[in-house]
């Protein structure tokens, strides 16, 4: 009854349970080896059981020449502490869902094979007492003993739940973290999330686009971007995930080559905003000087040295856009020849 009821509460719950794959960590991580030499990596959202960062970060202590890798588990996950009854002597008369951290200063080639692996970790988690330890509170990256966790560290990378993302990116700002995390495309006009990004305090990763992730068998069966494979595990892809993080990466130096010239014709004024309509992000003007509405999808092309970002188009409100709004209209969308459009990004180029 306990585990029907358990079962229940986490359907009930938002899905914020999505499994990054290791291969989509590698991807991306391997832009930012440079930034990891002697630093404490944070991976606030993992269980390291079932967690792919921390096996990252775990299996390339070593080679990222990193000083302590900490992992923390929620209580509240599906998966939470399934593995803890082989290495503590938990007396329930039920299972019960354990927060618990795991602490790593050093890994070292166990087995003498010359390379640091899976099992070398495991070791090291099983005999040594310093590494893994139960937590007090339930594991919640709000909670008081894991942001004293996040004060002792230098960067953060995880996969944060969807639902609190904005929290979750909140907290990092205001203890001043460097973070690598994936998010939906979805936030990135949210008011505080953008503002970010316009004040150059957050920018996008490398990857921009679908990933697949593993998820828990309480999902429910999905008529598109979901399947099962062949071992019976659950499977959701999605077409607009991207990876936030203040780390410089060389895609951030990439310019936009533009190559197309202005015409009032091709290039109209919107209805409410004294700013032009550019379709696709490969049709900016080159020789346009005033400012420009263009997909969200330009963040994954964003140059601050060759763009300045002005606002966007379904933020009126925010008192931002009062110079570029025509005041007798009552739209924050932007319009075009009477006709309401998607979220616009509104920029300039720098000269």
């Amino acid at each position: 009854m306990a585990k029907n009821a358990s079962l229940g509460a986490a359907k009930d719950a938002k899905q914020d349970e999505f499994y990054t794959q290791l291969v989509d960590i590698e991807k991306e991580l391997k832009y930012y080896k440079q930034h990891f030499h002697g630093k404490v990596v944070l991976c606030n959202c993992d269980d390291p059981y079932e967690s792919n960062f921390f096996k990252y970060f775990a299996l390339n202590f070593n080679a990222l020449g990193l000083k302590k890798l900490i992992a923390t588990c929620y209580n509240g996950s599906p998966i939470a502490g399934d593995e803890l009854p082989l290495l503590f002597e938990i007396e329930e008369s039920e299972p019960k869902k354990i927060a618990y951290k795991v602490e790593i200063t050093e890994v070292t080639d166990v087995n003498g094979d010359g390379a640091i692996n899976l099992s070398d970790v495991q070791y090291l988690i099983q005999n040594d007492k310093n590494v893994l330890s139960l937590l007090k509170e339930n594991g919640d990256f709000r909670s008081k003993e894991c942001i004293e966790l996040l004060k002792e560290a230098d960067i953060v990378v995880t996969n944060p739940p969807f639902s609190l993302f904005r929290e979750y990116v909140a907290l990092l700002m205001k203890y001043q973290k460097q973070f690598l995390i994936i998010g939906n495309q979805n936030s990135l006009t949210y008011k505080d999330i953008f503002s970010y990004i316009k004040n150059n305090e957050l920018w996008l990763g490398c990857k921009f686009g679908d990933m697949s992730f593993r998820v828990p068998d309480y999902f429910e069966p999905r008529p598109t971007r979901y399947w099962v494979d062949e071992t019976g595990q659950k499977w959701r892809s999605l077409g607009t995930i991207c990876w936030y993080t203040n780390l410089d990466n060389p895609k951030r130096h990439e310019e936009l080559v533009l190559y197309k010239h202005y015409t009032p014709e091709e290039y109209p004024q919107y209805d409410n905003y004294n700013a032009i309509e550019v379709g696709k992000v490969s049709d900016i003007p080159i020789d346009y000087d005033g400012v420009m509405g263009v997909p969200i999808t330009f963040l994954d092309k964003y140059n601050p040295h060759q763009f300045e970002i002005i606002w966007t188009t379904d933020r009126g409100g925010d008192g931002y856009l009062d110079e570029l709004k025509k005041p007798w209209n009552r739209y924050d969308a932007p319009v075009l020849n009477g006709k309401g459009l998607y979220k616009r990004i509104l920029i300039r180029r720098k000269k």
